[in-house]
């Protein structure tokens, strides 16, 4: 289990993002029913459950891809329910997906500098020119993506083309970019998937510094029991697109819901 590192830091007293109530049904199909929690800042929380339990459609409620049926979503107390995903990502909501998703084509460092785009202001006929203030902020931003780059150690494939890179490599990059954005909330789907142990511990050290260095909050999916453990703060359980627990994470390890719907182990 993940050792606490004393109380995040809060600037007010409202959760960082809240979803109260949300429900989401594709025709006759319930993907979520009724789902409630609350995600503090500086928190790391694993989303856990069997396949099929709505953990995918619930990131993709949080960042705007799906709306909810029923519910309401409120982000720094703010409802933002309705808010399309370009919307999300402007109040500070990234997020990677459980298939990579880079642009093969680019290199390493354009895919990354592609999550800089919120970020970058100004007039269009100074950025044309490249001059003055659109020069400086250029440098700002590249200064900013070759940090990440440093931070996740991917400096000697920088230039290489995306589509080139080994898979695990591939999921960093897809990291890099998504913390380009400078995220307050970060929402990764299964980030370890395909992954052999070594890339499983590289990444799990990276998520734990960005959580550390950054002071990102983080919500993740994530199947290996051993990485929740070690990394999340809580653990939140769904089945069948309901909360099943939520709570420490030896607490819903422990809990027999979960036992009985994800974990497999039979009773005592």
């Amino acid at each position: 289990m993940r050792e606490p590192t004393g109380p995040p830091s809060v600037t007010s007293g409202v959760p960082l993002l809240e979803v109260d109530e949300v429900s989401v049904r594709f025709g006759a199909i319930q993907a979520l029913d009724r789902v409630s929690l609350e995600i503090e800042r500086g928190e790391i929380v694993a989303i856990i459950g069997p396949n099929g339990a709505g953990k995918t459609t619930l990131l993709n409620v949080v960042s705007g891809f799906y709306h909810p049926s029923e519910g309401r979503i409120r982000f720094e107390g703010r409802d933002r329910t309705r808010l399309r995903p370009y919307d999300v990502a402007a109040l500070g909501v990234a997020r990677t997906f459980q298939n990579v998703a880079l642009f093969k084509g680019m290199s390493v460092l354009d895919n990354i500098m592609t999550g800089r785009l919120l970020k970058m202001r100004g007039s269009f006929l100074l950025e044309a020119l490249y001059w003055g203030p659109a020069m400086q902020q250029e440098l700002l931003h590249r200064a900013f993506v070759e940090r990440i780059i440093d931070f996740l150690e991917i400096e000697a494939i920088r230039k290489a083309g995306a589509g080139t890179l080994p898979y695990g490599l591939q999921k960093r990059v897809e990291l890099a970019r998504a913390l380009a954005a400078e995220p307050k909330l970060l929402l990764l789907d299964e980030p370890m998937a395909g992954m052999n142990v070594e890339e499983k511990e590289d990444m799990c050290r990276f998520i734990l510094g960005v959580n550390d260095e950054f002071g990102t909050t983080i919500a993740l999916i994530e199947h290996d029991m051993s990485v929740v453990m070690d990394i999340s703060d809580r653990v939140i359980a769904l089945d069948y697109g309901r909360k099943i627990a939520d709570g420490r994470p030896e607490e819903v390890r422990a809990d027999q819901g979960v036992i009985d719907a994800y974990l497999g182990v039979s009773h005592a």
